[in-house]
């Protein structure tokens, strides 16, 4: 019968193995940067020609420009990301999405989430 003792544990593949699947699953979680709505206020004057005015129409296509103020944090994150990759498609949006990193995003939304 074999011997089921602990003795024969290699005590660094004990720790190494849980280390290595916890550094193998930490990047494949969705981490966003903590958005800072001071940082965002700033960022977002480029913005203020479109989305701060109430009743805009754009020229070309003809449409209403979306009230962004008062969104959700994350729904504004997931569409400027879109924006970004060109899953959404609008080339204003797209052009000032490209020029932004993960914290500028973030920061933009928690900017404007907290506005009313």
């Amino acid at each position: 019968m074999p011997d089921h003792s602990f003795k024969d544990i290699d005590p660094m593949r004990s720790v190494f193995v849980p280390l290595l699947a916890l550094l193998i699953a930490v990047p494949a979680c969705n981490v966003q940067a903590a958005g800072d709505a001071v940082a965002g206020e700033k960022l977002f004057y480029t913005c203020t020609g479109c989305h701060g005015i109430a009743g805009y129409k754009n020229a070309y296509p003809n449409y209403s420009v979306p009230k962004v103020g008062g969104q959700s944090e994350t729904y504004l994150i997931n569409a400027l990301k879109a924006y970004q990759k060109g899953d959404r498609k609008h080339p204003t949006m797209g052009a000032q999405a490209q020029s932004m990193n993960d914290q500028d995003i973030a920061d933009i939304a928690a900017f404007l989430s907290n506005v009313k």
